[in-house]
Parts: C-alpha cells; sequence; structure tokens
C-alpha cells in the first residue's frame, strides 16, 4: 500500500528512503513464561497472585511451554486474559 503523507504530519524517512510509522513504545516488557517467577506473571493483565501461583505450578508439574498460547491450559487463564496479553507472553 502507498504512503500517503496527511498534511502537516510528522513522518521520518527509513534508510531506503521511504517513509515508516514510528515503532510504538510499550512501558511492559514481554514476559517469558518458562521462566517468569510469581512477581513477574503478575505484570500481566489480569493476573493476580493465585493465577500466578497456578502458572508457575503447572510450568513445574508439566515442564516447559512450547508456545505462548499453552498457557490457556493453566486453570484460570481464559480467552479474555490470553487475548489481553498476548503480546506480551512469548516461551524461550
Amino acid at each position: 500500500m502507498p504512503f500517503v503523507p496527511v498534511a502537516g504530519a510528522e513522518t521520518e524517512r527509513a534508510p531506503s528512503g521511504r517513509h515508516q510509522e514510528k515503532a510504538a513504545v510499550t512501558d511492559h516488557p514481554a514476559i517469558n513464561i518458562n521462566t517468569a517467577d510469581v512477581k513477574s506473571l503478575m505484570t500481566l493483565d489480569g493476573v493476580g497472585r493465585k493465577v500466578a501461583e497456578k502458572i508457575v505450578e503447572y510450568r513445574e508439574a508439566h515442564g516447559p511451554f512450547k508456545k505462548p498460547d499453552d498457557v490457556r491450559k493453566v486453570d484460570g487463564i481464559g480467552g479474555g486474559l490470553w487475548e489481553r496479553n498476548r503480546e506480551r507472553i512469548v516461551v524461550k
């Protein structure tokens, strides 16, 4: 899709000379659910101490998560909670 500048809008040029959008800045870092402790997991939107503890307990009982959405297997992680945090949950 071609870039069409809006009159008066600020843009940046990429090294290639093309215009690019500025990257969104987030105050919330990604959380590796295979290594995160309870406190770190509680930074996820809607995750309190009990759910964070369930994530850790599940990981300890079943081994590392293979993909981010495997966290949905944990009791207490529903579709809404997953959708609110899917961009922040990673596995490594």
